[in-house]
């Protein structure tokens, strides 16, 4: 994962266990003094959502300690597409131009234009350089990009 997205998961991480399980325990707490738990619905709905935060908890903490962070910074900046970087592309049979940063699989978002190095997109690009040729294929067929510049940011 890029630092970026360590940083983000630490983030998560911090507001899991210093803001939801206090919240969550406080809303347990609460539950409890209003009776009988058997049919009380804040109190399994509370206690649904701690179970919840506890293993995202678990999750980010597994994926923390298996993580291998890159920190694009100290990638050699010879215009080759690898893991980390912001690529810009021009599409060959249109006029589209479209912008990648190639991320680990957690913090791939497409909304945000950061694709996962395992799509078939960043998959195509890997390993080529500016001025290459990509080919991608697409449901809709063979899609040809030209790799307009790689940005180590």
């Amino acid at each position: 994962m890029t630092r970026a997205g360590e940083r983000a998961l630490r983030e998560e991480l911090k507001r899991l266990k210093n803001e939801e399980r206090p919240r969550l325990a406080r809303a347990i707490g609460e539950a409890r003094e209003h009776g009988d738990l058997r049919e009380n619905a804040e109190y399994h709905a509370a206690k649904e959502q701690q179970g919840l935060v506890e293993a995202r908890i678990r999750d980010i903490e597994g994926r923390l300690a298996h993580a291998r962070v890159i920190d694009v910074a100290r990638v050699p900046r010879d215009g080759r597409v690898v893991f980390g970087v912001t690529v810009e592309l021009q599409q060959l049979d249109g006029e589209e131009r479209v912008e990648y940063q190639i991320v680990g699989e957690d913090e791939a978002r497409a909304r945000d234009d950061a694709i996962s190095f395992v799509s078939p997109m960043a998959r195509s690009l890997i390993g080529k350089y500016e001025g290459d040729e990509a080919q991608l294929s697409a449901p809709g067929g063979l899609r040809r990009f030209e790799i307009l510049s790689v940005r180590y940011e």
